[in-house]
């Protein structure tokens, strides 16, 4: 099970999520009360292990702009949130790992698997409100793509939402702070067991990896 820690503002919370377990750490670009800036992500990321993913959060930015930021900042892949599918194709081209963030409301949710990656974010309508969702909108997303579940997860309801919806990962933010912007140690360490221990246990060869950044 794949565990994104959303919402890092400083170098203290993305490395104890990382020692937690965490596979990624988010860090918010877009307007929002954890918007980071750039240098200070940049002076997280080079901390962090290689085998972390980094990731920056983006809504409805320029494609070029998208690629700057994500160059100066140091992560490795970005989450983006709005925009077309042009636009996401387009900064695949330069940047590795795309996840296309979708709301659960979004018309074009059933077409998740037509902007150039396989790794869909799907968020309540309100992306970063911390607020659920019906789980069963997930049933809209298409086959054979990574699902990435967000919206209101914390550690008391994220087993229930891999049992029910069956992602690939999942996400949390809110759910997992003392204060907008600052993990509490506690939850996040119990998001990330919860969520481990509900997931199943894929069959890996001797020589597979459950992932390769």
């Amino acid at each position: 099970m794949f565990v994104k820690i959303c919402g890092i503002t400083n170098e203290d919370d993305a490395l104890f999520a990382v020692a937690m377990g965490a596979d990624a750490v988010g860090f918010i670009f877009a307007p929002s009360t954890r918007q980071v800036a750039v240098q200070t992500v940049y002076d997280i990321t080079r901390r962090l292990p290689p085998e972390v993913l980094t990731v920056g959060v983006f809504r409805d930015e320029l494609p070029s702009r998208v690629v700057e930021i994500a160059n100066s900042a140091n992560v490795k892949a970005v989450q983006l949130h709005g925009g077309t599918k042009e636009q996401a194709i387009e900064v695949g081209g330069s940047i590795r790992w795309v996840i296309k963030a979708f709301g659960s409301d979004e018309p074009h949710l059933p077409e998740a698997d037509q902007y150039g990656t396989d790794l869909v974010h799907l968020d309540a309508p309100s992306p970063g409100s911390g607020k659920l969702f019906d789980w069963r909108l997930a049933s809209d997303v298409p086959d054979g793509v990574r699902l990435i579940l967000a919206g209101g997860l914390d550690p008391d309801n994220v087993a229930d939402a891999i049992e029910i919806v069956e992602p690939w990962g999942v996400d949390v933010a809110t759910g997992v702070e003392a204060a907008p912007g600052r993990k509490d140690p506690i939850l996040v360490r119990r998001f990330i067991a919860n969520a481990r221990a509900a997931a199943p246990t894929p069959y890996l060869g001797p020589d597979e990896l459950p992932y390769d950044w």
